[in-house]
Formats: C-alpha cells, structure tokens, sequence
C-alpha cells in the first residue's frame, strides 16, 4: 500500500486524526530509564505499544535521535513499528531541503535507511528539490506550508502577486506537484484561519498540523478548519504532552490517557 492508501485506512480503523509524535529527550525520561544505552529506544516502543490503537500515524523526530547518536535507535524504533503496528504509517520527521544528488541521499537516508512511510521536505527551494522526494511514489512527502512557529509569517506572508506565498506553495504542490498523489502539507494549529485557506486551495490533500499541545493550538479550530468532506484529512500532531504525561514508571499509562483524551476531544468536532 501507499502512504496515503494506509493513512487512509488507519484514519477509519482507529478512529483517529491523532499523529502522535515522538521527540524523545532523554533528560525527560522515568528514572528507571536513565542511564541505559537504549533508553531511547525502549522509551519510544513502550509509547508506542501503549497508543498505536490510537494514532493514525508516529512522527519520529530526527533531530532528537542524531542529537543523541541514537540514529541505531530511529532504525530500530521504525523497524519495530512496521513489524508489531503494520497499519499505521511512519512520517520521519526531517525537514529537508537541498538540491540534485544531495537531496537524493536525503531520500535515501529517509526511504531506504530509515524505511519512513513518509517525510517532512522544506520546498522554498523550488521543485528541484522536491522531485528527488517525489520519485518514491509509495511514499508521503509532506511540505512545509505554513508553519505554527509566529516568525514562520516573516517569509510565508509575503505577496507573490495577489496571493500569500504560503498560499502559493499550497496550490503548487495541489495542482502542480502532486503528480502521483503522495503530497501533504505542513500547516500549523496556531494559525486556524490559515488552515482553512489551504483547505480550501488544496481540496482533499492530506494535512500535518503541529501545534495542538504544548504550543497551544485550539483542538475546535483546528478540526473545523481543517477537516476534509468525509470528516478525515488530517493529522493534528502532539508530541511532549502525550511522551511526558508522566516522568514516573507509569509514563506509557499515562502517555495512552492523553493520547486518547486527545483523540476524543478532535473527535468530538469532525
């Protein structure tokens, strides 16, 4: 199956809008954990285990991993997600960009490497940069669009001849880019208006949406906004108030209570 044909399919089974990302901090981990080689790898698979019937999609976070010389544990984690959660797809959170054979390796590293379902890829490079993504046609390639940082307006509000360039890079990658089916966007929960714009530019283009939890996007909003025709279309993340919900030996408890209240509160407004 695609990318999108799993999303597709995990957003009906479980239930769920929920992208559940994970941005490991060893800092952050229950105390029995401290210390271990693999902590990382055991804290994710235990997150994991305890939400997959929850998600619709993990989101690794690259830099969490290679911050740590934890790349071995990313494999692993992904291997492990394929193997006991087959149905729910893996986005490697990686925000790419780059040009020719460098970009290439980059796909490498992501599809071959790490075996993603799917990767974040920063298009303000042009097409270029994006095709080498593009010719994994299985796999997802979810573009930056408008971002839940408040400098991401510095750029991405820019006219480009009528129309915001964030805007302009949702009707690219719509019209233009998505030449096998396998695009989504990156658009932030901080900015709901923002996220119906693009819905509206885009029709029924999958949507990452960061930004729910820690960084206080408004879970109403966003779904309203964001939601396609069939009341899916989206994967509104949530990271540290999922992973963190507990720093005691109970945390995969605790992290499935916030992940289901979570998925139930989006629920409540598709």
């Amino acid at each position: 199956m695609t990318f999108t044909e799993t999303l597709a399919a995990a957003w009906h089974r479980n239930n769920s809008l929920l992208c559940i990302g994970l941005d490991p901090d060893p800092m952050k981990f229950p105390a029995h954990l401290q210390g271990r080689p693999d902590a990382i790898l055991e804290f994710c698979k235990t997150i994991v285990d305890a939400t997959a019937d929850l998600a619709c999609a993990f989101k690794p976070q690259i830099a969490y991993f290679a911050a740590q010389r934890a790349e071995g544990q990313l494999e692993d984690l992904i291997a492990h997600i394929h193997e006991r959660h087959p149905g729910i797809p893996v986005i490697l959170d990686a925000k790419r960009g780059d040009i020719g054979s460098t970009a290439e390796q980059y796909a490498v590293e992501a599809f071959r490497r790490f075996r993603a379902d799917a990767v974040t890829v920063n298009p303000y490079m042009g097409r270029d940069s994006v095709e080498p993504w593009l010719a994994y046609a299985d796999k997802g390639v979810i573009l930056l669009c408008r971002t839940s940082n408040p400098g991401g307006s510095d750029l991405q509000f820019l006219d480009t001849g009528g129309e915001k360039l964030f805007e302009r890079v949702a009707r690219l990658v719509a019209t233009e880019w998505n030449t096998t089916g396998q695009c989504g966007l990156v658009v932030g929960a901080t900015f709901p208006a923002e996220i119906a714009r693009v819905r509206g530019i885009v029709g029924e283009l999958p949507l990452l949406v960061p930004g729910i939890g820690a960084q206080g996007g408004d879970v109403e909003a966003t779904v309203k906004a964001g939601r396609s025709g069939n009341g899916t279309g989206l994967m509104i993340n949530s990271s540290r108030a999922i992973l963190y919900a507990s720093s005691s030996e109970d945390y995969a408890a605790a992290a499935r209570r916030v992940a289901q209240e979570t998925r139930d509160r989006v629920n409540r407004y598709r």
